[in-house]
């Protein structure tokens, strides 16, 4: 039987009580602990500088007799560039982190790279699950499986776990070469060996940091016995306050299990406050998720990352914008159209097509630097040019439609230029019009696309390699591959328009009921 638990969700500004509508105290055996997480930031700096920001708010919050610690669950970095991953890694730094896990993205990195860059992080790098082939891996000593935090007298066992999936979501290299995931089961099995080993070690409150995403979570919840919380990520979900059959579960030995995750590209950090008592049972607990975009953009931090990347350069100035969506994975992005349109004008193409997960970011008014175009599309994939049939180029739609209707959203409509296209909340695309250069409008039949008419195409080494599976993979068939990504060509469509940015939303997707 479940031990009772109470949800606490207050309409309080920023970082809503700390329990305080509880009359009584906790007493000395009890531990009350205050949780500062975030999880697959990808190396977003505009949203890291802001939620050292709010860490900051947060540390002046009252937390007489709690146990304060901040965790991360993964991808906090992302892509092949090892700035990034420096970037990353001061970022934690300055926040104080006790530990992460290990996501895919920190392994789009060669170990070699890794294994340097974590030289100087004051933070346990961790995955409790994988294997290190090769008898000199320069990761070899640098991930724990787990570690005990000691905290007001109060011990804390934390594990971590990175993504069984993972060779599934890196590009070919030396890390999917040398880090070998275990499967899902002995995953499971690697969490309650250590669970069980800090239990003998008279350890009762264990955290897991868990880059598997939500579904892996809920049975490794349920299927094990000991863990308290698992601060989720990877599969980028927006989980808020406390909910049985959600995120809240029951052990094997019938003890309640939180789940969390703070969505993608650090637009959101959670706080997680709890209680325990003495036998290290969660007897209270309350999960505030904050927007990042509260906040604004920290000048040290900023002053930290440009001794690391280098001096943002001005491109520009946005005059005018638009809120970023919601859910930039199944909605229109104006954010995403201009870089869309400058790929297409680039590129001289007829078309230009992402996918919406790609984007991750939006522009703010005022200046534009290239930083700031590079938070937007931070994965460092390579430019393309190809060609698409009709039919491709429709299918391409269709997939992408359904996931309007799939879990997750997954894997995100596509963003166009040279295009316009209107799907409807069943996930299926009613109509598509091809826009040439000067500006005319060509009708296409999506029931019957020409398999015959081809399209000249601006797009990136994932989207062509059949990324998303929203085309077949044809990375074979590209005509031409650049060693760049789209923020090299958005700085240029800025810079020769010489006037001011306007971002706003021309309709060229349209979802409809």
């Amino acid at each position: 039987m479940i031990h009772p638990i109470n949800s606490y969700n207050f309409s309080q500004p920023v970082f809503k009580g700390q329990n305080t509508s509880n009359n009584t105290a906790p007493t000395k055996k009890n531990a009350s602990t205050s949780i500062f997480y975030v999880n697959d930031l990808h190396g977003n700096m505009g949203n890291m500088s802001r939620i050292y920001n709010a860490k900051h708010s947060f540390d002046k919050q009252n937390h007489d007799g709690q146990d304060v610690m901040v965790l991360g669950s993964g991808d906090i970095s992302a892509g092949a560039n090892v700035k990034l991953l420096k970037i990353s890694n001061a970022f934690l730094n300055v926040m104080g982190a006790l530990g992460t896990a290990i996501g895919n993205h920190e392994f789009d990195a060669n170990p070699q790279e890794i294994a340097e860059v974590h030289k100087t992080a004051n933070y346990k790098i961790m995955g409790a699950n994988l294997s290190l082939q090769g008898e000199n891996n320069p990761l070899q000593g640098q991930i724990t499986k787990s570690f005990v935090q000691e905290i007001n007298g109060n011990k804390y066992g934390i594990i971590g776990l990175i993504p069984p999936d993972l060779h599934e979501r890196i590009r070919e290299n030396e890390s999917r070469k040398t880090i070998i995931p275990f499967s899902k089961e002995d995953s499971i099995k690697a969490v309650q060996e250590e669970a069980d080993k800090m239990k003998n070690e008279g350890i009762n409150k264990i955290i897991v940091l868990s880059h598997c995403g939500l579904e892996f979570d809920k049975e490794l919840a349920q299927n094990t016995s000991g863990v308290d919380v698992i601060l989720g990520a990877h599969t980028h979900e927006l989980i808020k306050d406390i909910e049985h059959n959600k995120n809240l579960f029951t052990s094997k030995s019938g003890e309640p299990v939180i789940i969390t995750q703070a969505g993608k590209d650090g637009d959101q950090f959670g706080v997680l406050n709890l209680e325990f008592d003495e036998s290290g049972i969660i007897q209270k607990a309350q999960n505030n998720v904050h927007n990042s975009s509260k906040f604004k953009r920290n000048p040290v931090l900023e002053r930290i990352f440009d001794g690391i990347i280098g001096k943002a350069t001005e491109v520009g100035y946005v005059e005018k914008t638009v809120p970023a969506p919601e859910d930039r994975l199944v909605e229109p992005n104006p954010h995403a159209y201009l870089i869309m349109d400058a790929c297409r004008e680039e590129f001289g193409t007829d078309l230009a097509l992402i996918n919406a997960g790609n984007i991750r970011g939006h522009f703010d008014e005022g200046k534009l630097t290239e930083r700031k175009v590079f938070e937007v599309v931070p994965l460092k994939n390579r430019m393309v040019k190809m060609k698409l049939t009709e039919e491709e180029v429709v299918n391409a739609l269709k997939n992408g439609a359904k996931s309007l209707i799939n879990p997750g959203h997954k894997p995100s409509i596509v963003m166009p230029s040279g295009l316009e296209y209107t799907m409807n909340r069943k996930g299926e695309v009613l109509n598509a019009t091809f826009i040439d250069k000067q500006g005319v409008k060509h009708p296409i039949d999506v029931n019957h696309p020409d398999k015959n008419k081809i399209y000249t195409v601006a797009t990136d080494d994932f989207f062509a390699s059949g990324g998303d599976k929203l085309i077949p993979n044809k990375i074979n068939e590209i005509d031409e591959r650049f060693d760049f990504d789209k923020d090299k060509l958005t700085c240029q469509y800025i810079k020769k328009q010489g006037k001011p940015v306007q971002i706003k939303d021309d309709g060229r997707i349209k979802i409809i009921d």
